[in-house]
């Protein structure tokens, strides 16, 4: 059974937070604004973070009039209790602090809450103190979007928990302020994402099984981006190809390309990921792709035959040392 994204857990609610993969990745330019203008093709799989967010038993009340910029304290009350306490746990360490995006997730859909009407008398409006524990089973910088994913799930649960009443409209304008991946897991299950990745346009679902490989190894974002070469000839070739695919919702054809103009930069920066993806194709795992800007890579699977495909992930295991998972996508 196909698990559900949002499940009530004693008095709190539990919120999974799906990784994704890029079935697609072009490179259309570089923006004024210094961001890479993007077309890709995004797809949920069912391999999950989890985040749980409880009351705590006071109420902090907010008045945004008072509010000092970024810290969630009234002026003169330094010594108050931080609104929200962050618990982070898993076989994968993030920072448990203000950097962390669950944290920026929550403290923003908070005070977006805390400047909404209605106030009561005194202009002051109650909201909880809040617990978040996440637990990190995907990891960071793998191109798996899980940051992103986790601080969407944030907002979207603390939104159902707290009953905000915040439109999908808002939410979208504060996943804006967080991370351009963000927006795409207020949605999906598949999507063209274009802009920054901010701009999301739902494609009809497709079903698949995917041979997830991560490598020991976290890539930089910043890095590949800032590496990059673009070729422009090579885009045009492959978003013509691609939008040719998709008018006739062959989203197959759109996997088998392994369309990823950011891999090259990937590979410049770490070699050993190159090599270790030309030992496993020459294993017989292709077509193999890198999703986002690395360091996890996905082969598309035929599920019929399961016995290959353990094979093969004891094979990756055997003689590469390498995590893998037999994943599908993910239902929502």
């Amino acid at each position: 059974m196909a698990s559900k994204q949002f499940e009530k857990r004693g008095d709190g609610l539990l919120v999974r937070a799906p990784g994704k993969i890029n079935l697609s990745l072009l490179v259309k330019g570089k923006r004024p604004d210094g961001y890479h203008e993007l077309e890709t093709i995004m797809a949920k799989i069912d391999w999950y973070d989890e985040i749980l967010i409880e009351k705590l038993n006071e109420k902090v009340k907010r008045n945004p009039r008072l509010l000092h910029a970024g810290t969630g304290k009234e002026k003169g009350k330094s010594k108050e209790k931080p609104d929200i306490e962050l618990i982070c746990k898993g076989p994968y360490k993030v920072p448990e602090g203000k950097d962390n995006l669950v944290y920026k997730a929550a403290k923003l859909i908070l005070d977006s809450a805390g400047q909404a009407p209605p106030y009561n008398s005194t202009g002051w409006k109650p909201v909880p103190r809040i617990r978040i524990t996440l637990t990190k089973n995907i990891p960071a910088g793998t191109g798996l979007g899980a940051g992103s994913s986790d601080a969407a799930g944030t907002l979207m649960g603390i939104n159902r928990f707290l009953k905000l009443g915040l439109s999908k409209k808002k939410l979208m304008e504060l996943a804006a302020k967080l991370g351009s991946d963000v927006a795409f897991f207020l949605g999906g299950p598949l999507a063209m994402c274009t802009g920054r990745g901010e701009k999301v346009k739902k494609i009809d679902k497709c079903e698949f099984g995917v041979l997830l490989i991560v490598p020991n190894v976290n890539v930089s974002t910043q890095r590949v981006y800032a590496n990059y070469r673009h070729n422009s000839a090579k885009y045009e070739r492959l978003h013509k190809e691609i939008n040719g695919h998709i008018k006739k919702k062959r989203i197959d054809l759109v996997c088998e390309l392994c369309a990823n103009m950011l891999q090259e930069s990937c590979f410049e920066l770490n070699t050993k990921l190159r090599e270790l993806k030309k030992r496993i194709e020459r294993a017989g795992i292709r077509p193999l792709c890198l999703s986002g800007s690395g360091s996890a890579m996905y082969c598309i699977i035929d599920k019929s035959n399961e016995e290959k495909i353990v094979t093969y992930k004891n094979k990756l295991a055997r003689e590469f040392g390498c995590k893998s998972i037999i994943l599908n996508n993910n239902s929502w």
